[in-house]
Parts: structure tokens; C-alpha cells; sequence
């Protein structure tokens, strides 16, 4: 008798949202967690900068770090760069620090130096409030110069963790939309933590320009953090994420339906979820077939394109439109900005604006000088399917 899948339930993916099984991290999860013993122990530590493609995962890998640490006790101030909610995110953490008895002296300082950051980068965020019952401490955090006064913050941050055997780590997502300006203040005020030996670092992921961000930002960011690419899982680990949730519902994946639906996910776990999904609601018994898989292709490749890619479609301007779909005539990438110029019928020197345009838009990024590819994976088949050319 064959098993029925009614009653079961298949996760739909989402932005960050954590798929049932987290494949193909294993080595990554061991070495942050390591990371955080050493931190919390006091000794010297490197934090992580994970880098790589939309839907590999960057943002679920993050958050499974966040639960490691605050199960290990670690506080973690959570941001996502484009919402700039790094203050208020710290002042919670001050005050969980600060629990289970009268505040610690240096709980208190901390507190202080904040409110004194505040009040003297003139910066109003909508949950905290600059009349603090911390009185702010002169000639700390309060010169207006951001690289010197963050670096005041975090360390009272730190020496504020410290003095409660504690550690924090800051977690960023989006790191590629902090400004220069901004990610350059932040790496210094790590540095100064760091040659300080407290227990405070970063651990943050974004787009593959991220490493040349970091590095005009700051020349020894490399010495401060360990920079991990995040990419597409391998056949196996793929073959794993499709079949270990399935078979905790008692649920199988026939061969014939893996060999058709690995490739058309490239190993991408965003999409490995999607066409999953898919297969799990196609098929009406297990095991799920080489026929539900194709059917399942088909529904994930048109849910992709209304969702996924058209959001990301529509943010385009049309210039950028065409750069993007000229790009997508050229095959796979990445592209020379000369031959995306002879397809748009532009010289090369004015194409300069549009391409900084997309990478800024987190759209595209720079893999060596002169190329340029898609930050989304299989984007330039959307293109194709769905923008005819010429326009």
C-alpha cells in the first residue's frame, strides 16, 4: 500500500524563512560555533562575512547562528542594513545584559555613552528616546566624528559584556547597503575592540560586491574577518534538502523525479524549496514521480517569474532594463561592459552609469574588472521568457 501525503505539509519558502532542512552548512555552523566559544572565553577571534548570490541561503544561515548563540547564552543585536535600526538594536541588548538584578556599573556606562551618541550624531529612531534615565558621559562618543564615536560605543558595549562574562555579536544582513562612510566607521570601531581583547564582534552577509566594499572601506577588514562565499549546493546536499523533510512525512522522492528537478534548481536552495514545494502539492501519493516533478517545474518556474523575479524587475528603471536584458542575450555571464555596448548599440564609455546603477540596486555586482553578472540566479532566463529583444 502506497503512503498518502493528505495530512502533510510542505514549508513554503520565503526571504530568510527556514527551510525543514538545512543542507550543505554543516562546516560553516561548526566554525561560527567555535568562533563563539572563543569569544565568550576571551580569546582572540576573527567574526564571519558571508558573501554570495540571492537564494543560497545567506539570510537562513544567519539566523541559525542567531538561535547557536542565544542558546550559548551570547547576545545578538540583529539588524537589517537597509531598516538602519543599529542603536535601538543595541539598546536592547544593554538591557538584557542588564537583567536579573540592579545594573551593573559598567551596564550603566554603556548606557550612557549610547545616549551621549545619540544626542551628539543628532539621530532620531522611532523606539528609542533620547531622554535617557542614563545620564551620557562627557567627552565620550560625543565628538560627531562617526568612526571615533562608534568605535566609544562598542567598546562600552563589549566592556559592559565583559564585565558579565558575556559576549555580543552584531548581526547584519544586507551588508552591501551600508554606506562606505558608515562600514568604514563600523570596521574601525571593531578594530578597536578588538585590539582590546573584548568580547564583541560581527557577524554579517551580503552580495559578492560586498568584498571590494569592505575592502575600500577598510584595508585590514581581511585581518578582522573570516570572508565565506555562500553557493549552490552540490547534487548531494541538494538530493538532501528534497528528501530528508519529505521523508520525516514518510513521504519519497523517486530518482527519476530528482534527476529532473536538481538541475532545473542549479542547486540554489531558494529554488530547491520552490520546486519541492511544488512537487509536494503536485503529486497525491508518495512516492512523488518523474511526472509530478515536471508538472512541478512548470508551476514553480511561473510562480518565480509573478513573484521572485518580477519584484525585482519592476525596481528597474528602463535603461536598466535593457542593460539587464541585453546582458541576457549574451548567455549565462558573466558580461564584458564592450559587448553588452554592441548589443544595446551604445558606446562603452555611457554605459558606466546604468551598470553602477544596478550593482547599487543589489542587482548586478562586478566578479573582475570590466565584467559584470546577475546577483540573481537564473534571472537572465527571466529576462528572456518575458522581455522580447530587441525592445
Amino acid at each position: 500500500m502506497m503512503a498518502t501525503k493528505e495530512n502533510s505539509h510542505h514549508d513554503a519558502p520565503g526571504a530568510g524563512s527556514a527551510p525543514p532542512e538545512l543542507a550543505g552548512r554543516d562546516d560553516v555552523l561548526e566554525r561560527t560555533s567555535i568562533m563563539l566559544d572563543r569569544l565568550v572565553a576571551g580569546k582572540h577571534t576573527r567574526g564571519f562575512i558571508f558573501y554570495g548570490l540571492r537564494g543560497v541561503g545567506k539570510t537562513v544561515l544567519l539566523q541559525r547562528i542567531i538561535l547557536n548563540a542565544e542558546a550559548n547564552s551570547v547576545s545578538a543585536v540583529e539588524i537589517e542594513a537597509p531598516e538602519d535600526q543599529s542603536l535601538p538594536a543595541m539598546r536592547a541588548t544593554l538591557i538584557k545584559m542588564s537583567k536579573g538584578k540592579a545594573a551593573k556599573a559598567m551596564v550603566r556606562r554603556a548606557f550612557g555613552v549610547l545616549s551621549t551618541f545619540i544626542r551628539a550624531t543628532k539621530i532620531k529612531y522611532e523606539d528609542i528616546e533620547l531622554s535617557m534615565d542614563f545620564a551620557g558621559e562627557e567627552g565620550v562618543a560625543d565628538s560627531g566624528d562617526l568612526e571615533l564615536d562608534l568605535g566609544d560605543l562598542l567598546v562600552a558595549v563589549g566592556e559592559a559584556a565583559a564585565d558579565r562574562h558575556t559576549a555580543v555579536v552584531i548581526f547584519i544582513d544586507e551588508l552591501q547597503y551600508v554606506k562606505e562612510q558608515q562600514l568604514a566607521a563600523l570596521i574601525k570601531a571593531l578594530h578597536k575592540t578588538s585590539q582590546k581583547q573584548l568580547p564583541i564582534t560581527l557577524v554579517a552577509a551580503g552580495l559578492p560586491q560586498l568584498l571590494a566594499q569592505m575592502g575600500r572601506a577598510k584595508s585590514y577588514a581581511e585581518r578582522l574577518f573570516e570572508f565565506v562565499e555562500i553557493g549552490p549546493l552540490d547534487e548531494k546536499d541538494g538530493v538532501r534538502a528534497l528528501r530528508v523533510p519529505s521523508a520525516k512525512e514518510n513521504v519519497e522522492f523517486r530518482d527519476d523525479a530528482l534527476r529532473i528537478t536538481f538541475p532545473q534548481t542549479q542547486g540554489y536552495p531558494y529554488f530547491i524549496q520552490e520546486w519541492g514545494k511544488h512537487a509536494w502539492n503536485t503529486a497525491r501519493h508518495s512516492p512523488i514521480s518523474g511526472h509530478d516533478a515536471t508538472v512541478a517545474g512548470t508551476i514553480a518556474l511561473a510562480e518565480l517569474d509573478a513573484s521572485f523575479f518580477r519584484v525585482r524587475f519592476d525596481r528597474l528603471a528602463p535603461a536598466e532594463k535593457r542593460y539587464a536584458r541585453a546582458m541576457a542575450t549574451l548567455g549565462p555571464g558573466p558580461y564584458r561592459t564592450g559587448d553588452i555596448a554592441k548589443v544595446i548599440g551604445e558606446k562603452t564609455s555611457t554605459m558606466g552609469p546604468v551598470r553602477a546603477r544596478l550593482i547599487k540596486k543589489g542587482m548586478a555586482y562586478g566578479p573582475s574588472h570590466g565584467d559584470t553578472a546577475f546577483t540573481v540566479p537564473l534571472f537572465a532566463d527571466f529576462l528572456k521568457r518575458t522581455m522580447p529583444w530587441p525592445p
